[in-house]
């Protein structure tokens, strides 16, 4: 199974969430792997002794214009979905950091005046961590424009042997997000009480929905102040399956690089949240 945790906007404890759920399904006697798929800011490796043994870097092809052959008939222009290169009379330009890499211009051009060469963007780290919990994570290198690329290749590396993957997803609703959650079984969506935390949970679960998958709510740093975000779970008859109490003492943990349901024995309350979700999803 499959579990992608998100939140519409950051800060709401969605690595906290997504730790402490692996954490528990190991205690608990599962096979567990953690994937921190927020390249750009990978922070679940903070919280574990992670021993690594692999490392692999991430790259991107793009295209090298051979001036010589080039006759500027603007082909490869009309054909890039992502205006990444401009033709003129005179001149053809290639702007990388507009470029996906994914190879049409090549493919297009009637005289083979286009080639590729290999740019590094990033790297996946994989290993376990000293609890056994099998750990994957990416790590985009800083100016790159866009980290689906990452994130989909860390995916590759998913073991179809263990019972029960944990992906801390990257924050907000845009393309990292959309790469991260397909081919999931279940979308976790981590929000907070506030006006903020329910306009971004819209926003994610408006997303989420496209993919047709099942999902449910975890609402973090819960007081009962707060009720709209639970009225409209209601209304949208999407589950409310765990509420985390605001309460200092986890966010002390936290702030230490603790795991609370290690200190403060949530292990079995991760792992109702995870019977739950099983609930959820055959239905």
């Amino acid at each position: 199974m499959k579990i992608a945790v998100l939140s519409g906007k950051g800060g709401t404890g969605k690595t906290t969430v997504a730790t402490n759920l692996a954490y528990a399904l190991h205690v608990a006697g599962k096979t567990v792997q953690l994937l921190d798929t927020d390249v750009e800011e990978p922070n679940a490796h903070i919280f574990f002794s992670v021993n690594y043994n692999h490392e692999e870097s991430v790259q991107i092809l793009l295209p090298v214009i051979d001036r010589n052959l080039c006759t500027h008939c603007g082909i490869c222009a009309k054909s890039c979905e992502f205006s990444a290169i401009t033709v003129s009379s005179k001149y053809i330009m290639i702007f990388d950091s507009l470029c996906h890499g994914c190879g049409v211009c090549s493919m297009v051009c009637p005289v083979k005046a286009i080639s590729e060469k290999p740019k590094d963007i990033g790297t996946i780290k994989l290993g376990t961590t000293e609890e056994g919990i099998i750990f994957g994570e990416g790590i985009m290198n800083i100016g790159e424009p866009s980290p689906v690329r990452i994130i989909r290749q860390l995916k590759k590396h998913i073991d179809p042997a263990v019972e029960v993957v944990v992906l801390d997803a990257p924050p907000g609703t845009s393309c990292p997000v959309i790469e991260t959650v397909h081919d999931t079984d279940f979308a976790l969506l981590v929000t907070e009480p506030t006006p903020f935390g329910l306009h971004d949970l819209k926003l994610a679960i408006e997303t989420t929905r496209e993919f047709n998958i099942p999902i449910g709510v975890v609402l973090n740093r819960y007081d009962g102040s707060y009720k709209e975000i639970e009225a409209y779970l209601d209304k949208e008859k999407i589950p409310l399956l765990m509420t985390i109490p605001y309460d200092a003492k986890i966010a002390q943990d936290y702030s230490k690089g603790f795991l609370f349901s290690k200190t403060q024995n949530y292990a079995d309350k991760f792992f109702d949240l995870f019977e739950r979700i099983e609930v959820s999803a055959k239905c």
